[in-house]
């Protein structure tokens, strides 16, 4: 048998906290379940005490845990093994090259990210005599190893009821006992992604087979966009469709933030802004009165035009790069008189436009004198530029014995200035140890991955009583807007259009 092995095996006992003992009792009580807990509230190990409990009373016989890669070989590993509450657990994770032998180890727990299922499950792609696309399974792989109970980490990877993902899952939730679905950020962007997570849990026992009864009984579609559906509340429609989705989650769902029941640290954010300099201003206000044409767009018969998305995200992308200092420039635009990057392994061609948050930057880490600062960003072309303004400075990628390493160098505040995307970073790493700095070079809009990153510091076991979140932000930008966005916890792209719509019409005043 082989296991994946970070940490020696532990003699410290687990102690629950009361919210965990709480969840415990929910899990054991439920076969279907939905565990929304803040990162730091201690998911992995509460799921792990529940299948513990069963597993040596023979109501248990074996787990398969999805995961996010990260969260496959550095927490779930990692937490059966600081324990000795869960020392007689083995374990292995399905990934990489040796996965097929790794499948022939009889062992307790089977760890895999969402990727890997459609090998395992041996799903096969298909079109329907009516034209639509369906999955074909062969299961008989899966159903030799004899695992009873699944726990999907990061819920929201099956939201899209839409994607192969999902319709394979549907078709494999019967073949187990016991579903148990955790995330910290169910609904961060929109109620209705709500829809498939739950039904991957429960079966459509909540919320029904089908989601286009969902989508009516709680949301009203968009006036002038066809694809938009917005949720529907008591003043429009005698009707708070976001009161009512919690109420019929209720028996199925818990709520866990380690803030309500111990002491955390406190979130300051603050605001480094900056000034673009004449030609970077010029460049950006040309690119900025095509995504305002393109949100204004010419007025149909009927009175309307809807957005078009993807032209004014295109062009949305375009002013949220040149506030952060680099534009990729095959996207039409006038970049003549700025200079070109040179050639990088990082990212493709890129034209520098200005170095305002660069400055900024090293203003802010002389400031710091080495203490631990993570600093977040949007565009690969930032970490080339961050990287070229400090040498050698470590980031996360997809080695996760590198990424091991990082995060053990980093927890021992050996790492003045660390970089991460938050789509690498925000699951999977426990790194509040050492620091209570983390900053933003360039903001994302989505608001799961711009807390999901902050928590990786913000969380149970920090000792410090503040963490600091510093946003860098170029002044008169869409960066601004951004920043306030993330303020009011909204995330979706058409949030964001409307706060666009809303500049607007202020900035015409």
């Amino acid at each position: 048998m082989t296991e994946t092995r970070l940490l020696e095996r532990s003699a410290k006992p687990w102690k629950p906290h009361k919210f965990q003992k709480k969840a415990i009792r929910r899990l054991l009580e439920n076969a279907a379940y939905l565990l929304f807990a803040s990162p730091g509230a201690g998911k992995t190990s509460t799921t792990l005490a529940v299948f513990s409990y069963l597993k040596k009373r023979g109501l248990a016989n074996k787990m398969l845990i999805v995961a996010p890669l990260r969260p496959c070989y550095l927490v779930w590993p990692a937490e059966v093994d600081k324990w000795k509450d869960f020392e007689h657990l083995t374990y292995t994770v399905l990934h990489g090259n040796d996965k097929e032998d790794r499948l022939k180890d009889d062992v307790d727990l089977y760890i895999i990210n969402p990727d890997g299922l459609e090998w395992l499950f041996g799903m096969e792609p298909f079109t329907k005599p009516s034209g639509k696309k369906g999955v074909r399974l062969d299961l008989s792989r899966f159903m030799e190893l004899g695992i009873d109970t699944l726990v999907i980490d990061e819920l929201t990877a099956f939201a899209n009821t839409t994607s192969q993902r999902f319709a394979m899952m549907q078709q494999v939730t019967q073949f187990f006992q016991r579903i148990w679905g955790l995330t910290g950020s169910p609904a961060a962007n929109g109620l209705m992604k709500l829809y498939g997570q739950v039904k991957t849990v429960d079966g459509g026992r909540t919320f029904g087979p089908y989601i286009t009864p969902f989508r009516t009984r709680f949301f009203r579609q968009h006036a002038f966009q066809k694809f938009r559906w917005d949720i529907k509340t008591v003043e429009k429609d005698g009707f708070d469709g976001e009161v009512e989705i919690y109420r019929a989650l209720s028996p199925i769902a818990m709520r866990v933030d380690a803030a309500d029941y111990i002491d955390m640290p406190t979130m300051i954010p603050l605001k480094i802004e900056v000034d673009l300099p004449p030609k970077a201003k010029l460049l950006y206000k040309m690119v900025e009165e095509d995504m305002f044409a393109l949100i204004d767009a010419p007025k149909k018969k009927d009175g309307h035009m809807p957005i078009t998305a993807a032209n004014a995200g295109v062009a949305l992308g375009k002013c949220r790069q040149i506030a952060s200092g680099a534009i990729y420039p095959d996207e039409g635009y006038d970049v003549k008189g700025f200079k070109a990057a040179p050639s990088s392994p990082v990212t493709r061609n890129y034209i520098v436009v200005h170095d305002a948050k660069l400055d900024a930057l090293e203003e802010r880490l002389d400031e710091l004198q080495g203490q631990p600062y993570l600093v977040g960003y949007e565009f690969q072309h930032d970490l080339d530029r961050i990287l070229k303004r400090f040498p050698k400075t470590p980031f996360f990628d997809s080695d996760m014995r590198a990424s091991k390493k990082i995060e053990d160098q980093w927890n021992r505040g050996e790492l003045p200035l660390l970089l991460g995307h938050p789509q690498s970073i925000g699951h999977g790493l426990n790194m509040q140890e050492s620091s209570r700095n983390v900053g933003w070079f360039s903001l994302t809009w989505n608001y799961e991955l711009y807390d999901q990153f902050i928590r990786r510091v913000l969380r149970q076991g920090n000792k410090f009583q503040k963490v600091f979140v510093d946003h860098y932000l170029a002044r008169g930008t869409v960066d601004e807007l951004l920043y306030r966005l993330m303020e009011s916890k909204a995330s979706t792209q058409n949030k964001l259009f409307d706060a666009l719509k809303d500049e607007r019409r202020w900035r015409s005043k």
